[in-house]
């Protein structure tokens, strides 16, 4: 494999850390999460005016033509931050929804502005009885005429509160558990019968719960083909995977990075704490472990931007690696920078907690692990 960057890929990374480096310390960062919906809309729309939030997009739909592998260059550096724009909720899941199954009309209505920064979408998905599974799916959408009328409530949706659109999963027939019969449908944030109750999440971002009491959409914001959203919903969620896997081989490397600067500095019995050989063990592992997640988020990268759902097995094998690993290069982390490790005040504490979440989302490293032995 080529693991060498094109002249444009590496100007992605070198302007994307470049943001990262002067927007994003720890400092900063507990300021943004003070603003309306938990980011910087400055930011956002300078991420905007730079190209990010058109990347994944073909040119056709006025994007750059870009595929997971920039994606993931882009995620990586973001993790090394803890960004919290909504990249990922609009671009990946929701953009991608969009991109895959909307109509024309749909695709020129709203994705210029999500590249734009001024609509943002997200995806609903979870529901409380379905854990980690995509196809159970109990939210319904009953045909009325040139509408749906859609009934439920979706868990966990991110930064839902600054979207304007939702791309919903809805049971439009079949069973509880069946892959057939789910229908994808882009519903206005401001809907009749939206009500969202929105929280913080533990790692800092942002989350609501969503009912849809009647709510009334067209058959027209229907996307792909009724019945058949599942296979959109597995595609999209790959995605999601491999950015939030990108997004945790940049914060596993930040941590381990810390934690070798700070056990050069910190001096215990006369002696900086990097000179205790047990300690250079546990480094040493850490170091590993990232590393190993590294290869393995560019095998699966690439093997999905080359044969898309095929290559599904091989996301399965790194999300249950990195659900793993990084919670052992965060443990460690914290362990080794003693009492301070638990601290508000040192980042390390937050970055463990966000790749805990990262850990939680699309399924944890168990599930990950059951899915790829099956």
């Amino acid at each position: 494999m080529n693991f060498d960057l094109t002249e444009e890929q590496q100007l992605i990374v070198d302007s994307v850390t470049r943001f990262v480096n002067e927007n994003y310390g720890l400092e900063q960062r507990q300021e943004y999460i003070k603003e309306k919906g938990g980011f910087s809309r400055a930011h956002w729309q300078t991420m905007a005016e730079l190209g990010w939030l058109g990347m994944p997009f073909s040119e056709a739909d006025g994007g750059f033509g870009g595929d997971q592998v920039d994606t993931m260059l882009i995620m990586e550096q973001f993790g090394k931050g803890m960004v919290l724009e909504p990249f990922v909720p609009s671009v990946v899941l929701g953009g991608g929804a969009l991109k895959r199954g909307g109509s024309e009309a749909l695709k020129s209505a709203i994705l210029p502005g999500v590249q734009d920064g001024s609509l943002q979408l997200t995806l609903a998905y979870a529901e409380a009885q379905s854990h980690f599974d995509l196809n159970d799916v109990v939210t319904t959408a009953k045909a009325e005429g040139d509408d749906f009328v859609l009934n439920g409530v979706k868990c966990m949706v991110p930064n839902a509160e600054t979207a304007s659109h939702i791309v919903v999963s809805a049971r439009t027939s079949g069973g509880q558990m069946d892959t057939n019969g789910i229908t994808l449908l882009l519903v206005p944030a401001d809907a009749e019968g939206v009500s969202m109750r929105n929280f913080p999440t533990v790692d800092g971002l942002r989350a609501s719960e969503i009912t849809f009491d009647g709510t009334r959409v067209s058959k027209d914001n229907v996307l792909g083909a009724v019945d058949e959203g599942h296979a959109i919903l597995q595609e999209v969620s790959l995605d999601g995977i491999l950015a939030l896997c990108a997004e945790a081989v940049g914060a596993m490397e930040v941590l381990y990075k810390d934690t070798i600067e700070y056990t050069q500095e910190r001096v215990q019995f006369d002696h900086p704490l990097s000179d205790f050989q047990v300690l250079q063990h546990r480094m040493v592992d850490m170091f590993m472990e990232y590393e190993q997640c590294k290869s393995l988020l560019f095998r699966a990268t690439m093997e999905v931007a080359g044969s898309g759902i095929a290559a599904a097995r091989t996301v399965h094998a790194l999300k249950h690696l990195v659900g793993k690993q990084s919670i052992f290069v965060g443990e460690s982390a914290v362990q080794l920078h003693g009492g301070m490790g638990m601290t508000e005040e040192l980042r390390i504490g937050h970055f463990f907690k966000r790749l805990l979440v990262i850990d939680a989302q699309f399924g944890n490293a168990d599930y990950h692990l059951h899915k790829f032995a099956a």
